[in-house]
């Protein structure tokens, strides 16, 4: 098989300065500091720059008078248990030695009301704190589109009140999940708790665009406009119609379905509303990311896996995520196959080796490769680059080696 390599042209706007623009957006609230304990969030996703915008939220913070920690807010990531949030917190470089701070990491928490499908909880050292900054990257769900997606209220609802209340939030259905933020958020915010947020955009590459700090009574305001403002830099296929997709690697840090259900046009998600475009009649998958520390969510997404990532896969920290969500099609094993070159091989013989594309993950999309006969759909695409010669896909010790760029 002859593939080309294809570079696509994203929205590339880094920010030159992340620490200087966390302290000038929090400067601009001109909000009274809290004199206390100060909870900063952390959730499981593979942020860029997420060690880093901490830390320096925690240092003005101090400087401020306040006594900032950080607690893990991710729902049931990481086997549910305080240990392993606090694992996979410290997978991500925030680490007590690093932020100069605590971190506070248990699955205890506080009830704080009630909504149609059941309480609303809160982690009990946010809960008992003075205050609590919430940190979170704003884009698109992998399970519903509305006003509100993934962002600060999300992360209030679901990450800050751990496995609790992450069953009242998906004991909804998923077409009525949207109005479950608008449900359980407002509960959040009336607590009292929440001093104020700190929302991320990421632009095409994956890099820091934004950030904007948020006080607690304007982020049911604001916050849709910056989902809107988020689609403007979400990198996409650049092909809507594909015969054979191969992710090179799945994983929370990535999306939290391990795959980008917007990337791959596929939710999964039984009896309700599906994405249109990309159409992609076979999906395979390779590995894991170490950084999911076993989750292998989102495998149900596909047709074919390797071995390799079936072996990398923690059952327990898996069967927990998906369980509390209650879509377990997500989780359903597919044919599974000795290595990349047996999963390929098989995967040409019965659906042929035209329409193929390959991506490193769904988050970095920057460079990919794509079979020879979408070369002029490629050349007509506005955000794309071809290399001028074709590679022929090649395996050593049953694994390929196409090489993706670093994002």
């Amino acid at each position: 098989m002859r593939l080309l390599r294809v570079h696509q042209n994203l929205v590339s706007n880094p920010l030159e300065d992340v620490v200087a623009e966390v302290r000038a957006q929090l400067d601009a609230l001109e909000l009274a500091v809290p004199q206390g304990d100060v909870a900063i969030t952390s959730g499981s996703r593979g942020i860029t720059n997420i060690a880093t915008i901490t830390k320096a939220a925690g240092d003005w913070l101090r400087e401020h008078g306040a006594n900032p920690f950080v607690f893990p807010a991710m729902g049931s990531h990481n086997g549910a248990t305080g240990q392993g949030q606090r694992s996979m917190v410290e997978s991500l470089g925030i680490t007590e030695e690093a932020m100069g701070m605590p971190i506070r990491a248990s699955m205890e928490c506080v009830k704080i009301g009630s909504v149609a499908t059941g309480d609303v909880w809160m982690d009990r050292f946010a809960y008992e704190s003075a205050g609590v900054l919430v940190l979170n990257r704003v884009k698109l769900h992998t399970c519903f589109s509305g006003t509100l997606q993934s962002g600060l209220i999300k992360m209030m609802v679901v990450g800050m009140g751990k496995i609790r209340s992450a069953e009242t939030f998906h004991a909804a259905p998923t077409s009525q999940m949207r109005d479950m933020l608008l449900e359980m958020g407002p509960v959040i915010l009336n607590s009292g708790k929440i001093w104020a947020g700190v929302t991320i955009l990421e632009d095409g590459f994956d890099q820091t665009a934004e950030l904007q700090a948020v006080p607690a009574d304007k982020i049911l305001e604001i916050e849709p406009r910056l989902v809107e403002k988020h689609r403007s830099y979400f990198p996409r296929l650049p092909i809507d119609d594909l015969n054979v997709l191969i992710v090179d690697e799945i994983g929370k840090t990535y999306s939290g379905t391990g795959m980008d259900t917007n990337v791959i046009g596929y939710r999964g998600v039984k009896g309700h509303e599906d994405l249109e475009k990309p159409d992609i009649r076979v999906i395979g998958i390779l590995n894991l990311a170490e950084k999911s520390q076993g989750n292998a969510i989102g495998l149900g997404l596909a047709d074919f896996c390797t071995q390799r990532l079936r072996d990398a896969m923690n059952e327990e920290k898996t069967f927990i995520n998906v369980y509390t969500t209650g879509d377990m099609q997500r989780i359903k094993i597919p044919a599974t196959l000795p290595d990349d070159k047996v999963l390929i091989e098989k995967i040409e013989a019965r659906y042929s080796s035209k329409r193929w594309m390959f991506i490193p993950n769904t988050l970095h999309l920057g460079e990919l490769f794509v079979t020879e006969d979408l070369r002029q759909e490629i050349e007509a695409h506005p955000l794309c680059e071809i290399d001028p010669s074709p590679i022929e896909l090649t395996f050593k010790g049953g694994r390929h080696e196409l090489v993706f760029s670093p994002p």
